[in-house]
């Protein structure tokens, strides 16, 4: 009897497949706390270690003889409503506001319009570099190039629980990763939208840029909303305030995508910052009853992702896509040095503005990891999308890239400049 049909017996005729979900990810979670010291052991980063785990556990089964039924399409919802706000809306309150604002210039030009520059070269090489148009047309290479272009707070943040960097490049980098990652959701979903043919846009660009203003600051005008709301709920509910934080990330999520239809993400990021903001600020709202529980959801929501991941990995995507995947990290690498260049030679041409060193650019450059959001995204591309499975298979190259050669060279690099004396201090105004 096959393993599927087995679970399908005991879980009964109602939702068979809703409880073999429940029961993996129960499984994935197991996996996942058993995983983390011997990533710790093995002086190996954690999140590499759960995709490894995952694809090791997937080949297991096949090798078995086991197939519980379940694809990666059967988690878009589970990816996109549950494991997203969490991620996000845990970036968000960990990062210092006022810290952020005094960086806003390098970390705006780094998400908006340096993110569309990149997603627009790293479309382009690979339209032009696996060159099937009537496969791979241009659309299909732009939703790449977007879907490629988010960088991973969560990396970002395990670095600083290691490594002594200043706090300025910090917060660029993690202001960078959240804003970016806020942006790229709505730029893929704008983009997708077009190269599916559902829901289009204008397709001049007033058009498309309208639609962004009107989905992007929807979105922030709803969670400021959500997170002024929650902040007052916290104050009369003291017992229970990791419980409406969560409610508060939630609702200005599913409120802003099922009700407003604007963007989701950016709710939950706003909202995320200003409860953040409230935990530095108000004496009446204590921190230290969000964030361990915060900390906790978003070692679950990323432990569950990146198991996933590896789970949903297949040889034959490196069989029969690897030239396509080294022209995705080509891309990637490529856009990242031009990217990081560039808001180096535009911060130094403002008054008041900070210069980047040459230390501050080389981590930035080797810490653009691409993770979470990038997954998150390669697992909701619909099957109507034409080339969808080069670009699935694009981004888990990408993705594995990321986490098995540039995260380990991170620490050796930082320690390197420590020694040269550029890191001194690790906290920076």
């Amino acid at each position: 009897m096959a393993f599927r049909s087995l679970l399908a017996r005991y879980a009964g005729k109602g939702q068979p497949l809703l409880a073999v979900i429940t029961l993996y990810f129960m499984a994935i979670l197991l996996v996942g706390l058993l995983l983390e010291p011997l990533a710790r052991r093995l002086h190996m980063p954690f999140i590499a270690a759960l995709v490894a785990g995952g694809f090791a556990v997937s080949q297991l089964l096949v090798g078995m003889g086991l197939d519980i039924g379940l694809r990666w399409h059967h988690f878009h919802d589970l990816v996109f409503y549950v494991f997203l706000p969490v991620l996000i809306f845990e970036s968000a309150i960990s990062l210092d506001v006022r810290i952020l604002l005094r960086n806003l210039f390098p970390v705006l030009l780094l998400a908006l319009p340096l993110l569309l520059l990149s997603a627009a070269i790293t479309g382009a090489l690979l339209y032009f570099g696996i060159g099937h148009p009537q496969g791979f047309p241009w659309t299909t290479a732009l939703v790449g190039g977007v879907l490629l272009s988010a960088t991973d707070p969560v990396a970002v943040t395990e670095l600083s629980r290691r490594l002594p960097l200043p706090q300025r490049l910090l917060t660029l980098m993690e202001g960078e990763s959240l804003l970016n990652d806020a942006t790229t959701v709505v730029f893929f979903i704008l983009l997708l939208s077009v190269a599916v043919g559902h829901d289009r846009i204008d397709a001049d660009l007033t058009g498309a840029g309208i639609d962004f203003l009107r989905i992007s600051f929807g979105g922030l005008a709803l969670g400021l909303l959500s997170g002024v709301a929650g902040c007052w709920l916290m104050r009369w509910l003291d017992r229970r305030r990791f419980i409406v934080s969560v409610l508060a990330a939630y609702a200005s999520y599913l409120a802003a995508e099922h009700w407003l239809h604007v963007s989701g993400v950016m709710a939950t990021l706003s909202c995320g910052l200003w409860i953040g903001h409230a935990l530095r600020t108000d004496p009446d709202i204590d921190a230290r009853s969000l964030l361990p529980g915060w900390e906790q959801l978003g070692w679950v929501a990323n432990s569950a992702l990146f198991l996933l991941a590896g789970v949903t990995i297949t040889v034959s995507m490196f069989e029969q896509r690897w030239l396509a995947m080294l022209i995705g990290i080509a891309a990637v690498l490529v856009t990242r040095l031009l990217s990081v260049w560039l808001v180096a030679w535009l911060t130094s041409l403002v008054p008041g503005q900070l210069p980047l060193s040459r230390a501050d650019r080389a981590v930035m450059v080797a810490g653009g990891l691409r993770g979470a959001i990038t997954l998150a995204l390669a697992l909701s591309l619909p099957l109507e999308l034409e080339g969808w499975w080069t670009v699935q298979s694009v981004a888990y190259g990408v993705v594995v890239f990321s986490l098995f050669v540039q995260a380990p060279l991170l620490e050796p690099l930082v320690k390197k400049l420590r020694h040269q004396g550029y890191f001194g201090a690790r906290k920076q105004p």
